[in-house]
């Protein structure tokens, strides 16, 4: 019994030796794999490491070369000048509305829709702003049947924001570019022509202007400048009618206006010309003049005679 109980001891005891011995290599086992990994990371982060700098820095390269080259066809594909065109064209309007509620919302009012004393001024256009204030007309100083050419009050940078302050009302012609090459390309023949047809009517044969009705007349054309004439056809101010493109375009208005200051600018060939106004004057002039020096002659020579 001693025997076998010795005998089954000893196997009793191995175990646990057995067991002492194992515990801590399983133990290490996976701390010691943990740590093979770690090291397999930090040895797969530092492979990393550099390409993803290089690929961080490619990318950053990349998008700095698209943004110059953006640029660079911004610069030469934009439309040049628009930001400080349409700057200029506000800043005109702001000054010209200033102008306007000095000068002119009295009689057509703070928003240029009219009062009972002067006509809206929605729709008009530049020009007839530009030919009413250049040729003095407006402001109109005092109600009357028609307004007279007197010095404008308004320099030419004034006229103009004015215009364009009315301009961005709404619609109507622009002002007219009459070029020095334009009248002197123009058809003097065929401008004298459309003016006897058109003009000579009112402002008579030579443009010395004419009475109408009503205390009205049609003025004279000599003061006036090409650019105002065109506008005066474009515009019909106070009783003139208006000519449209469809009726006088551009190259018959431009050689109309030739025609005129061919009229207005050319010395009189026979001297003296009595204003240009036409047969009527002159007759007169010569009845009066010779006439009644013929009678002077007669009443001397009889006053002589003996009886």
């Amino acid at each position: 019994m001693s025997d076998m109980t010795e005998t089954s001891g000893t196997p009793s005891d191995t175990p646990p030796e057995a067991s002492s011995d194992s515990a801590p290599s399983e133990v290490a086992a996976p701390v010691a794999a943990t740590k093979r990994s770690a090291r397999k990371r930090d040895t797969s982060a530092r492979k990393r490491g550099p390409s993803a700098r290089r690929r961080r820095r490619s990318s950053a390269l990349v998008l700095v070369l698209g943004l110059m080259a953006t640029g660079v066809l911004w610069t030469m594909l934009a439309p040049s000048g628009n930001a400080a065109q349409t700057a200029d064209a506000n800043e005109a309007v702001r000054q010209g509305r200033a102008l306007y509620l000095q000068g002119c919302s009295t009689c057509h009012g703070l928003g240029a829709q009219g009062s009972n004393t002067g006509p809206s001024l929605v729709g008009v256009g530049a020009a007839a702003v530009d030919f009413q204030v250049s040729t003095g007309r407006m402001p109109l100083a005092a109600p009357a049947a028609q307004a007279d050419r007197k010095p404008p009050i308004y320099s030419a940078t004034q006229i103009d924001q004015l215009s364009a302050y009315v301009a961005s009302l709404g619609g109507g012609p622009e002002v007219p570019k009459v070029t020095d090459k334009e009248l002197s390309d123009a058809d003097l023949a065929h401008g004298g022509e459309l003016y006897r047809a058109n003009c000579a009517q009112c402002h008579q044969a030579v443009a010395q202007g004419a009475p109408l009705t009503y205390g009205k007349f049609a003025p004279s054309l000599s003061e006036s400048t090409p650019k105002q004439i065109v506008e005066a056809m474009r515009t019909g101010p106070e009783s003139m009618p208006v000519f449209g493109d469809r009726q006088l375009n551009d190259e018959d208005a431009a050689a109309v206006a030739a025609y005129i200051k061919h009229l207005t600018d050319t010395k009189s060939p026979g001297g003296f010309s009595l204003g240009k106004y036409g047969p009527v004057p002159e007759g007169l002039l010569a009845m009066l003049v010779g006439i009644g020096g013929l009678l002077v002659v007669c009443l001397w020579i009889g006053a002589r005679q003996k009886v």
